[in-house]
């Protein structure tokens, strides 16, 4: 049962991780891409637009996943933790609470990859809103046609 316990624990973290991996390399590459922008190439507001938020929605969408994933890991702790006490027959109020605080590191994990994930994709979303309104005050109609 213990390999179980490791691989439920593991697995939600390793989860967790290669998320926080992903928002952290999109963010970086988008705000490469905002820095080296040369708004004059586009002619199109549209075209502008799909560029500038190009693969930002998988920012958002890490940091609105990642607490349902640590709490996927928190439930199968602790169903595994009552799983034990179960098997065994008696209670160990040290195994419990062993159990239970290992179980709630999921959820924990999962708010710290969700909180800067959203920070992020904030940060991010106020970028491309800033470059279009510069877009539309330099070029506005006139390339839009």
């Amino acid at each position: 049962m213990e390999r179980i316990k490791e691989a439920v624990d593991y697995g939600v973290i390793g989860v967790l991780l290669l998320m926080s991996i992903i928002a952290l390399t999109v963010a970086i590459e988008r705000w490469m891409f905002f820095r080296s922008i040369n708004l004059s190439l586009y002619k199109n507001k549209k075209v502008l637009e799909v560029e500038l938020t190009k693969h930002i929605h998988l920012i958002a969408t890490i940091g609105s996943n990642a607490p349902y994933i640590g709490l996927l890991g928190t439930v199968l702790g602790i169903m595994l933790t009552f799983y034990d006490i179960g098997t065994e027959g008696y209670a160990d109020p040290q195994k419990i609470m062993t159990g239970l605080a290992l179980a709630l590191k999921a959820t924990a994990a999962g708010l710290l990859v969700a909180i800067p994930s959203v920070i992020l994709y904030n940060l991010l979303l106020r970028k491309v809103k800033v470059l279009l309104s510069l877009w539309e005050a330099e070029y506005g109609e006139t390339k839009d046609k």
